[in-house]
């Protein structure tokens, strides 16, 4: 390695070793250690900066100097900005015993860096910050201006951010949105993702007698609050892997057919895909290939269950309550509202007596689709070939990332997503990781980047 690249990795490192989980109330002090630390990066390069107060916690801004046009003071301007969004705050690293090595502790292996955050999203939002640091080393330039606006709480639903972002729109106006949150399609073939599902999150309260009861005594007369549970989220979706709520599917939009062949032609390999998620075989809604289930077709999944004696050795209660937090990935054209209404209907249709429920939404977002064929994607093309040898492929992905779709309507700017982890890295899970090299590749990436659009 080179001495720069040396230094990259000792940032990538530094940051990682702060646990900023937005969602634990004991980490607050270092969410917003985590926010001075990059906040100090870019002063560091001569950025002008500001840190954004929030109701929670801060947005760090920051900004380069617009390209001069060298035709005098008080001269019209007419130069390119783009604006790179990320976030500093991480996931909860539970379950612990499940880490090779402390989530907060990067440890080098095989070429990857182990840590909570890693690919999510700190690894990959720096690739960004160091390319325009490095650009603007000892007096350079770059040829348009590039503004940051990077969150404390996008694994929380960015809602603070959402709330101030009309006020801020002024401030943050840009031709596009730059944004490294998102995977690769595999090893060596990168990707620019074109789209990303939406999302609705929920906790689901069922609630029995007014007390836990024992289950010799009470059991088979008394409903029991964690059958009912499993009841419910069964009643979610049909045995061909298709949501079995009422009008779920009224307003999804169908894959265009171009897209389709286009997947197709990427060669994916199904047992592949599940040998790298350790799966024994793959399963989702019929009719459709695995690529189209995870990137435009709409998903539920239980993220967990919570009911009765959770500790050692055996306690025969009956529960006196069950807690299930589950979510839905949605497409293009539902309305998360309209979906927890239709949720809310289907739970009151098939909640089973002797037991009361309570949902409690959470946050919700609608999809988001970028133009494939913009002038800002084909620079990013040209830059991820130059950066990676080999031209990305137009891709969607599955995950969520809220505020995007927000920055179309309040910016009203185009997007554009280039992720350089894979799917494999284990974001939100232990053993999160992230390719060294390819941490490398996107800071090549985006320095390309940047003259291109310039």
């Amino acid at each position: 390695m080179t001495d720069t690249t040396d230094s990259h990795l000792a940032d990538l490192i530094e940051w990682l070793e702060i646990p900023s989980i937005s969602s634990d109330s004991r980490r607050r002090e270092d969410v917003h250690r985590a926010a001075q630390w990059l906040l100090e990066k870019f002063q560091s390069a001569g950025l002008k900066t500001e840190l954004i107060p929030t109701d929670g916690f801060p947005l760090i801004y920051a900004e380069t100097p617009a390209p001069s046009c060298g035709d005098g003071e008080g001269a019209a301007h007419n130069h390119k900005i783009a604006l790179v969004y990320g976030h500093y705050d991480v996931q909860p690293p539970e379950p612990l015993d499940l880490w090779t090595n402390p989530p907060f502790e990067p440890t080098i292996r095989d070429g990857k860096i182990y840590a909570r955050g890693a690919t999510d999203d700190k690894g990959q939002v720096l690739t960004h910050v160091l390319a325009v640091c490095e650009s603007l080393k000892n007096g350079g330039s770059l040829p348009l201006q590039i503004k940051f606006l990077i969150e404390g709480e996008e694994e929380v639903g960015s809602g603070n951010l959402e709330t101030h972002l009309p006020r801020l729109a002024e401030q943050l106006a840009c031709d596009v949105v730059v944004v490294s949150d998102s995977s690769q399609y595999g090893p060596g073939r990168p990707a620019i993702t074109c789209g990303l599902r939406g999302i609705a999150t929920y906790e689901l309260f069922v609630q029995g007698p007014k007390m836990d009861l024992h289950s010799g005594s009470f059991g088979g007369a008394v409903a029991n609050p964690a059958i009912a549970l499993c009841h419910l989220m069964s009643s979610m979706v049909d045995a061909d892997g298709r949501i079995a709520v009422a009008g779920f599917y009224d307003d999804v939009l169908p894959i265009p057919d171009v897209e389709r062949d286009a997947w197709k032609s990427l060669g994916s390999d199904d047992q592949q895909f599940a040998k790298n998620v350790g799966a024994k075989e793959l399963a989702g809604e019929t009719g459709y290939t695995t690529d189209e289930r995870r990137w435009a077709r709409p998903s539920f999944d239980i993220n967990g269950l919570t009911s009765g004696h959770q500790g050692e050795g055996v306690k025969t209660v009956l529960p006196s309550k069950a807690l299930a937090k589950f979510s839905f990935r949605l497409v293009p054209g539902q309305d998360p509202a309209k979906i927890t209404e239709q949720t809310r209907s289907h739970l009151a249709k098939h909640c089973p007596p002797g037991v009361t429920f309570e949902l409690k939404p959470d946050h919700g977002a609608g999809a988001m689709l970028a133009d494939a064929n913009s002038p800002f994607a084909q620079a990013a093309s040209q830059a991820i070939e130059q950066a990676f040898g080999v031209a990305p492929v137009m891709i969607r992905e599955g995950g969520s990332i809220p505020i995007l779709a927000t920055f179309q309507e309040v910016l009203r700017c185009d997007v554009l997503l280039l992720g350089w982890g894979q799917n494999d890295d284990a974001a939100h899970s232990p053993d999160e990781k992230f390719s060294i090299d390819d941490f490398h590749r996107g800071i090549q990436a985006s320095a390309a980047l940047w003259q291109l659009l310039g």
